[in-house]
């Protein structure tokens, strides 16, 4: 059982989210926003991560998608910044590029507990299922102010569907990568002696 794991409950006037988080799992995913498609995002996050991920949110989706995907967003970074810690032993950077069909995602990562997020790319199509296609970007940009995390990405494409999944997947094998344990590294990867 890993020790790099965090429970996080975060309740506001607009959502209310119950999620757990396993760095080391397997992809196992159990979750539930109320929109199809951002589940099928976090979905296939846990899977192509080997992110072990259950999320329950009660969110204000009779006003519209925003809070629902941002707040989960807020409460993965956290949850993400909880379970690695000091992010001793860490490999700490990382970047993929990932297709799917006509579209193309890279993303680069450094788990420096510096937030900084840049996107490049625009969305095909406004929405897709009941998920706003903006909507993507901000939940990187909450994900990487939450986790600490310095992220960089973009994208290219024809059709907004496409588009997104490759963005998570992309997003999530980075991340994958660059929290992993390196056995020759002692404490934090920084010259610093912390992160």
């Amino acid at each position: 059982m890993s020790e790099r794991t965090a429970t996080v409950t975060r309740e506001t006037a607009e959502t209310t989210i119950d999620l757990t988080l396993a760095v080391d799992g397997s992809g196992q995913a159990d979750v539930d926003t109320g929109i199809g498609f951002f589940d099928h995002m976090l979905t296939s996050f846990a899977k192509h991560g080997l992110f072990d991920l259950e999320v329950d949110c009660d969110g204000d989706l009779e006003v519209d998608d925003h809070h629902t995907v941002e707040d989960v967003a807020i409460v993965l970074g956290a949850a993400f910044d909880e379970a690695l810690g000091d992010r001793s032993g860490i490999v700490r950077f990382a970047d993929r590029r990932v297709p799917l069909d006509e579209a193309v995602a890279g993303v680069v990562v450094d788990v420096s507990g510096r937030p900084v997020f840049r996107f490049d790319g625009e969305f095909s199509q406004e929405r897709v299922g009941g998920m706003t296609s903006h909507m993507a970007k901000h939940f990187l940009r909450s994900l990487a102010t939450n986790a600490g995390l310095t992220l960089h990405a973009e994208v290219d494409g024809e059709n907004a569907h496409h588009e997104i999944e490759a963005l998570f997947k992309a997003t999530t094998r980075t991340l994958d990568d660059a929290t992993r344990l390196d056995e020759r590294r002692e404490g934090a990867p920084s010259t610093k002696g912390q992160l």
